[in-house]
């Protein structure tokens, strides 16, 4: 089994974006913690602070499974329910 890629952006909605902005520095600790992330960026684009480009890896479709699962009952999953999510999901060989 391969590593898995996901790229993409999220969106903010412009009232959430404090809330959002206070939980990620934790959220981005926790997850570059976790057994089998290779890389994990999330980076606010200079000309839109609601747009952030996600960039993530694992080592295999499992370590990756187990990190979306960690998200969905995190406090950053709370508060990003709102988020708009357009990401691109590889696996790789």
């Amino acid at each position: 089994m391969g590593k898995v890629i996901l790229k993409g952006i999220i969106e903010i909605p412009y009232d959430q974006l404090e809330s959002v902005r206070a939980c990620l520095p934790q959220h981005i600790q926790l997850t570059r913690e976790e057994r089998g992330c290779v890389v994990f960026d999330v980076v606010a684009r200079p000309n839109n602070p609601c747009c952030y480009d996600v960039y993530e890896e694992f080592i295999s479709r499992a370590a990756f499974d187990e990190h979306q699962q960690r998200v969905k009952a995190s406090r950053w999953g709370k508060v990003t329910k709102q988020v708009i999510r357009d990401y691109q999901i590889i696996e790789m060989p």
